[in-house]
């Protein structure tokens, strides 16, 4: 196994910021194992560009809210390639009918709850209990778990409080794994998206156009799910091994407080 090429696992990569990181991530010299809960055209897209770079590609569907088949994906995640060095917890969703926190329904904060946070939480204890677990060898790349938040994390948002709380949640585990995982050399990151360009954000964007062009961030333009991409796979090819536990903006210098 020395000297083998480092493997990771994304969630949600069969579009936007996860296609980006998957991307950037072959880009860097990882294998992938592509998770999304939809098998589509999209999915097998993503899979023939990491191929096209010359890297590895596998697709393993499941969606991180049923906690009952994470020890199904973990398990085919590790035998794509015998090995995972990295986690890239990128899948979740945004809430589906924005309003006054004062109307939040229970079906739509447990909803982006199980998904955002409880889902992405356990998925990350039963990777890390799978990675302990696995004997290493000299030469082995570094490990790292890498959670995808939002600016949400730190900015609120209060016509998507059960978003923002779900995301904010995840700051939290993020530090927590960070404590847990130091001594087995797993490093663990948080990246927090300001306004990327995706589907997701598709809808709102002559509302953000306009935004971006008053100076809302200070970088003056959208960001692309390629800006994530870079960032994390930086961060998985062990950049900066005496890091652990920290959050990385990339979101145009969003978050910097001013006036």
């Amino acid at each position: 196994m020395a000297g083998r090429s480092p493997i990771a696992l994304v969630t949600g990569a069969r579009r936007g910021i996860g296609r980006g990181i998957a991307y950037a991530l072959a880009d860097a010299g990882f294998d992938l194992v592509v998770n999304d809960a939809i098998d589509d055209t999209a999915a097998r897209e993503t899979l023939e560009a990491v191929r096209s770079r010359g890297r590895r590609a596998t697709f393993v569907q499941g969606s991180i809210a049923d906690l009952a088949g994470h020890a199904r994906l973990v398990e085919q995640a590790f035998g794509a390639y015998g090995a995972l060095d990295c986690l890239v917890n990128n899948a979740g969703i945004q809430v589906k009918v924005r309003g006054d926190i004062l109307d939040v329904t229970q079906e739509s904060f447990d909803e982006l709850l199980a998904v955002n946070l409880r889902g992405t939480f356990f998925l990350t204890q039963t990777v890390a209990k799978r990675m302990l677990a696995e004997s290493r060898s000299v030469g082995d790349p570094s490990r790292s778990i890498l959670t995808v938040s939002s600016v949400n994390a730190r900015i609120a948002g209060p016509n998507r409080a059960e978003y923002c709380i779900a995301k904010t949640g995840l700051t939290m585990m993020n530090q927590l794994f960070a404590l847990r995982l130091a001594d087995a050399g797993i490093m663990c990151f948080e990246i927090r998206p300001g306004i990327i360009r995706t589907d997701m954000t598709a809808p709102a964007k002559e509302r953000y156009d306009k935004l971006i062009a008053e100076g809302f961030t200070p970088v003056r333009r959208w960001g692309e799910p390629a800006d994530v991409g870079r960032t994390v796979a930086a961060l998985a090819s062990g950049a900066l091994p005496f890091n652990t536990g920290d959050a990385f903006h990339v979101d145009g210098g969003l978050h910097i407080q001013h006036f």
